[in-house]
């Protein structure tokens, strides 16, 4: 097969932030770069492997993530498609089963709704309801927007209504490195997997290493090691509460950083092992706060690791309102480095 030329990465690099030192050598690439060789790599390894979506074959290549790749593998594996998403999920899906591993971008999360009844009533639950037998090697790709007033549609955070359906595994990326590693192992991967991307990655640049490397779905990390706190961070909110964290150090609040990178599966042990040493959780995510994923993650903290706690959960995810489209409305919408400080000083302090 030919997915077991790629080995796990096992060098990795020290997370990076924008505004830190950092003299480090080696190759850097822009996190859509990162994404575009992810693709370009899969493709060129396995003829199995095709792109499909609106814009991926445009001169902007879905914001530089599959620019070019039309040129470099042809019409016939990165192909643009019509404004269809029911139908050509259900093409996905059909061409996963036949013995394809199909990638559909899509340029925003709000067409997953469209594609919901082909992802959630059958690319989930085939490998499952045929005892075994049938596989479905997906991968959905979508992005989530803010910033140049996308509004209530196009910048809207849905990670936590897929986040509820078992057999169809969950993944948002924090750095250009973890994009990389995380869709080639989305492609070679038997099931059906969901990448829900932040438009603010893109501001990133990063170590990436040129040859091909996966990283284990499932598994997350520690950004920053602390004693007073745990704060789990989801897709680029890990950069803001970075930040935050370093802010706090100086009062003399230590806190710890957690980058799940995967949802579903969830790296459950990683944040109880945090929780037992910190005594204290904050989940900030960049959805909703009503049964979104900070529900979740406080839910199984409190129901496998409540001995640990030494006081209550607290959670910083958007407001549970749609998204405004004027720029001062959306810049007081959305959540940041500030937000996540308040949390750790509720969580230490009761403040």
């Amino acid at each position: 097969m030919p997915w077991s030329r790629i080995k796990p990465d096992t060098n990795e690099p020290d997370f990076q932030i924008e505004g830190l030192p950092d003299n480090r050598d080696g190759r850097r690439v822009s996190y859509a770069e990162a994404i575009n060789e992810a693709l370009s790599q899969a493709l060129g390894l396995d003829p199995r492997v095709f792109v499909m979506g609106q814009g991926v074959d445009d001169p902007s290549g879905m914001f530089g993530a599959t620019r070019d790749l039309h040129l470099k593998y042809g019409a016939e594996r990165v192909f643009d498609t019509p404004l269809a998403e029911t139908a050509l999920s259900g093409v996905a899906v059909g061409a996963a089963l036949g013995g394809m591993r199909p990638v559909y971008f899509h340029n925003r999360p709000d067409f997953l709704l469209l594609a919901m009844d082909q992802l959630v009533n059958h690319a989930a639950k085939w490998h499952y309801m045929f005892g075994g037998a049938a596989c479905v090697p997906l991968v959905f790709w979508a992005c989530i927007g803010r910033g140049w007033g996308s509004a209530a549609q196009h910048s809207q955070a849905l990670q936590g209504l897929f986040n509820h359906v078992p057999g169809l595994k969950l993944i948002m990326p924090a750095t250009c490195y973890d994009t990389k590693g995380l869709m080639l192992a989305a492609i070679a991967d038997n099931n059906p997997v969901l990448i829900i991307e932040h438009r603010m990655n893109f501001k990133q640049r990063g170590l990436v290493p040129e040859a091909p490397y996966t990283l284990p779905i499932g598994k997350g990390v520690i950004r920053r090691k602390g004693r007073d706190v745990t704060v789990v961070a989801v897709s680029h909110l890990v950069v803001e509460a970075y930040a935050a964290a370093q802010e706090l150090s100086e009062e003399g609040i230590e806190a710890e950083v957690i980058d799940p990178r995967t949802l579903r599966p969830l790296d459950e042990a990683l944040i109880l092992e945090s929780v037992a040493r910190t005594g204290r959780l904050v989940v900030t995510d960049t959805g909703w706060k009503t049964g979104g994923v900070t529900a979740e993650i406080a839910a199984m903290v409190a129901e496998k690791g409540f001995s640990s706690l030494r006081a209550p959960i607290v959670r910083v995810a958007n407001p549970d309102l749609p998204t405004p489209s004027g720029y001062t409305l959306e810049r007081a919408y959305y959540i940041g480095k500030d937000d996540i400080k308040q949390g750790i000083l509720k969580a230490v302090r009761g403040a």
